[in-house]
């Protein structure tokens, strides 16, 4: 059992196949920062690297601010809380994950992820969460958001206009204003609800 206080983690490798550590009040630099680690607390830190976190289990942020590409792939059982996180293509494949009260900003947010949790969230960037199964949404906002949902299993609850959904699979998403909704697959099945009125097949 390891804590880290007040310090500087920098280098390519700074967490790797690690167990059983606290991290508090840390700015992390590390190109690929705890791959293949277990049972990670991270607090009031800040974080910047590549496919940050990658393989990691049972992880539990809080205050947390990160910089990078490619995080939390393969990640298993995570909670995330007041986190601000600017990354692209995270989540891809992760499962088992809640993320609260946090800024996720970033393209092809969580691609093919399982088990997925957003609650009150701002969500930015293109093409999020597609792919997905068990994904779920809870007065979220969402922002620049095009062709979202493709192939999701998804119940979202989204506060703010979204620009396009696409294909979304089944499931429910309600949602202010929507500018286009393409089902055009036999799949897309899933029940939207824009301003208070259904649209579905």
């Amino acid at each position: 059992n390891i804590t880290v206080s007040n310090s500087k983690m920098h280098g390519i490798k700074a967490l790797r196949e690690c167990s059983d550590v606290n991290i508090i009040a840390t700015d992390i630099v590390s190109t690929e920062f705890g791959w293949f680690s277990s049972n990670i607390n991270i607090k009031d830190s800040s974080a910047e690297g590549e496919y940050f976190m990658f393989g990691a289990r049972d992880l539990d942020f809080e205050n947390v601010y990160l910089k990078g590409k490619y995080s939390f792939q393969y990640v298993d059982g995570a909670v995330f809380e007041n986190c601000n996180f600017d990354t692209k293509d995270a989540f891809w494949h992760a499962k088992n994950i809640t993320v609260k009260n946090s800024i996720v900003k970033g393209e092809y947010l969580a691609w093919y992820c399982e088990n997925v949790t957003f609650e009150n969230c701002v969500i930015i960037g293109t093409q999020p969460l597609c792919y997905c199964k068990g994904l779920r949404l809870i007065n979220c906002e969402m922002h620049e958001a095009d062709l979202s949902f493709e192939k999701s299993e998804v119940e979202a609850e989204i506060t703010t206009p979204v620009i396009s959904i696409k294909n979304a699979s089944c499931g429910r998403i309600e949602v202010p204003l929507v500018d286009e909704i393409i089902m055009n697959e036999d799949y897309a099945q899933c029940e939207i609800i824009v301003g208070g009125n259904r649209y579905g097949k």
